[in-house]
């Protein structure tokens, strides 16, 4: 799968439409494991997924390169659904996760007030 970044933004989802899809997606992993599994594909490059360390510069052009990269990977991942829920739990500050940057995902939880819920709470 690959994400043509030439495409419109799709509108933004409304809070109640993203509060049913966190549910949604609380009812679909019910009983998956809440860490990542070895089998996800991110574990082969971690630097993909989370960028060099903080001592090492990366232009803005590299980064969505890096980024657009490990959407592609995670669009494979076998365990995607799990780091999805995962990832709106504990909501990282960065990398891709599920094919999300941190940012999207704080999107996702925000309810447009700046209060969230996270899948935990909803199910």
């Amino acid at each position: 799968m690959t994400y043509d970044l030439n495409a419109p933004p799709r509108p933004a989802p409304t809070p109640a439409r993203n509060r049913f899809a966190v549910t949604l997606l609380a009812a679909l992993t019910e009983g998956m494991p809440r860490h990542l599994a070895e089998e996800a594909a991110c574990a082969f490059d971690p630097e993909l997924h989370t960028g060099p360390d903080l001592f090492v510069e990366e232009s803005a052009e590299e980064r969505s390169a890096r980024e657009q990269v490990a959407r592609e990977v995670c669009a494979e991942c076998p365990v995607w659904a799990s780091c999805l829920f995962y990832a709106l739990d504990a909501r990282p500050e960065t990398g891709v996760w599920a094919g999300l940057t941190a940012d999207e995902i704080a999107a996702i939880t925000s309810d447009g007030r700046g209060a969230s819920a996270s899948p935990s709470e909803v199910a």
